[in-house]
């Protein structure tokens, strides 16, 4: 769960036309104003609204929890969904949703046990989710009871079967796809400038078992390539793939468990160094095994560009550079996968990358006094390089400064003309400007 500060950063298709027209269950319980929850037919689900209130002087319009109201679809586009792990029990995670001096929120609430489902903010409005504005303003955010380093206790077959029905429902309503550059986790969004990158947030974590998940959703992996595809999916069995991480923030190590998480390395040996991701460890320090450590990891179901083999070990491309995992022979590890990756164009030695598609300053009024833009982060797509994506991001700010709409242009969207798309260039989705890159189907 985040603490989300009002400035947007944190602390804390298969059937469209027939599953977007889907009825509401008939368990769907309205709640104390009336409202019915929007979930799909058969889904336990029930609506308690976030806090929508003023937390100081009412005079300050702009300090307020827990969410902002918004017209979406029609005015920004929903293109992500978010999942999270609340770090608390249910009861205590609806409270924290219903005090507007939390300032955070999420659409939904699912609890471990049943995998009952409680709606706290409306679709058309933006929860205070995902610690990135942006990703805010496009996306929807399901919270799941559980703390992310006890994940097997937590995960429950009901609450996978649960968010997956939701998943679909909403995914088939917003037109989303289906795949991991678009259903994300917590851990799969990026910060919205460099200097954020080590306040982002990993649920839910190393023991989600994202396998499962995606073949509740339809989307199973499996071979779409030849063996020699340039594209793959990490596909570890999930059972199989016992790892030893470490809970770093209470210093201490976690059982030897099954997870969906692949350590990666700077060479392809078991003694070389933990990959480090240069917006964690800025000091150039190796990688950790700390579960919150995710620049080392890759997760099941996430796909990349393969870089280079030697025995026992395949390398991809992964935040600029190189990282190995090992793929010993016989050992379901990886699955050969076709679908887009992003390259730079021709002539280009690196591009730069983006945690947010926001609109240039050409596109706001000129006597608009906010104009948000995009500043790149610590990585960049060199010549040789390619990375899994190519999706259209929308490119658009959500100015919403006030409760009450009561500045001049509040709760405006201001699109922009440049088009941006998402790639997967670590295990955090981020986005380029399409003119700076080819995309190019692999097969």
């Amino acid at each position: 769960m985040t603490s989300k500060q009002r400035t947007g950063l944190a602390l804390a298709l298969t059937t469209v036309g027939a599953l977007s027209m889907a009825l509401l269950s008939p368990a769907a319980q309205a709640g104390a104003d009336g409202v019915r929850p929007e979930c799909p037919r058969g889904l336990e689900c029930d609506w308690v609204p976030a806090a929508y209130k003023q937390t100081g002087d009412p005079a300050d319009k702009e300090t307020y929890g827990n969410y902002d109201t918004s017209d979406r679809p029609h005015t920004n586009k929903i293109r992500f969904i978010v999942l999270h792990d609340t770090e608390e029990d249910f009861d205590t995670t609806l409270k924290i949703f219903q005090n507007p001096l939390k300032q955070t929120s999420a659409h939904y609430v699912v609890r471990s046990g049943d995998g009952h489902v409680t709606q706290m903010v409306k679709g058309k409005d933006v929860a205070w989710q995902a610690g990135n504005w942006y990703v805010n303003s496009h996306s929807i955010g399901i919270e799941q009871e559980g703390v992310a380093v006890e994940g097997a206790k937590w995960y429950t077959p009901e609450m996978y079967r649960s968010t997956a029905k939701l998943v679909r429902y909403l995914a088939a309503k917003y037109d989303i796809p289906l795949d991991r550059q678009h259903i994300i986790g917590h851990d799969g969004v990026p910060p919205t400038s460099a200097s954020g990158t080590k306040n982002m947030h990993w649920d839910p974590g190393t023991y989600w078992d994202w396998n499962r998940f995606m073949a509740l959703l339809g989307k199973p992996t499996v071979p779409s390539a030849p063996k020699s595809s340039e594209l793959i999916t990490m596909n570890p069995d999930f059972k199989r793939n016992k790892q030893a991480f470490r809970d770093c923030e209470k210093g201490v190590d976690l059982p030897v468990q099954a997870s969906s998480a692949v350590p990666l390395h700077t060479a392809p040996s078991a003694d070389a160094p933990l990959f480090s991701d240069p917006g964690l460890h800025t000091d150039g320090s190796p990688g950790t095994n700390c579960a919150a450590d995710w620049g080392s990891k890759i997760s099941a179901t996430q796909q990349a560009v393969v870089a280079d083999h030697a025995p026992g070990w395949t390398a991809i491309w992964w935040y600029g550079q190189k990282a190995w995992f090992r793929t010993p022979a016989h050992t379901r590890t990886t699955t050969p996968t076709s679908g887009y990756v992003v390259k730079p164009k021709a002539g280009r030695t690196e591009v730069p990358v983006y945690g947010v598609a926001y609109p240039e300053k050409s596109d706001y009024p000129a006597d608009f006094a906010d104009q948000r833009v995009g500043s790149p982060l610590q990585y960049t797509i060199k010549a040789g390089q390619s990375y899994p994506g190519g999706g259209e991001a929308p490119t658009g700010f959500f100015y919403a400064p006030t409760i009450d709409a009561s500045y001049p242009l509040d709760h405006s969207y201001f699109r922009g003309k440049e088009k941006y798309v998402t790639v997967q260039i670590g295990h955090r989705v981020a986005f380029v400007k399409a003119s700076d890159v080819d995309i190019v189907r692999t097969r």
